[in-house]
């Protein structure tokens, strides 16, 4: 089977990956220890149908977001785990961000946004890491 030269670009986008990963993660974990910590800081609309105590909304986005940031770390090494780790993650953490659209509506969307975004790029060049 013959190589296929490794592109600048595909690297990028897969560090990208893992930095926006790092920085999800992060902003899950703030979000869940000021819901932990303030659960009156929020306030709820309607009814909705995921409708959880915020507390445990807090928790939910608390461990989501250090998974999140240890499997981003892992990104950089070109660890196949760490990759499908990531994707899986970004998966739970666009659906996370979409039940968590009451509270943060404009937050939840760039959310969802950035998840795609990493999921793209470590399903499309996640591998061009490991080459360097």
């Amino acid at each position: 089977m013959e190589q296929r030269e490794t592109s600048g670009w595909a690297i990028g986008w897969t560090y990208f990956a893992g930095f926006m990963m790092i920085v999800i993660g992060a902003f899950h974990a703030i979000a869940g220890l000021s819901a932990i910590l303030n659960d009156d800081l929020f306030v709820l609309g309607k009814e909705y149908v995921f409708k959880f105590d915020i507390t445990t909304w807090g928790w939910i986005h608390l461990l989501l977001g250090i998974v999140i940031v240890l499997a981003g770390f892992g990104v950089f090494s070109g660890a196949v785990w760490a990759r499908t780790v990531g994707v899986i993650l970004a998966m739970i953490s666009a659906i996370a961000a979409f039940a968590w659209i009451p509270w943060y509506p404009i937050w939840s969307i760039v959310m969802i946004a950035v998840a795609i975004s990493v999921i793209w790029a470590l399903t499309a060049h996640g591998r061009d890491v490991t080459r360097v």
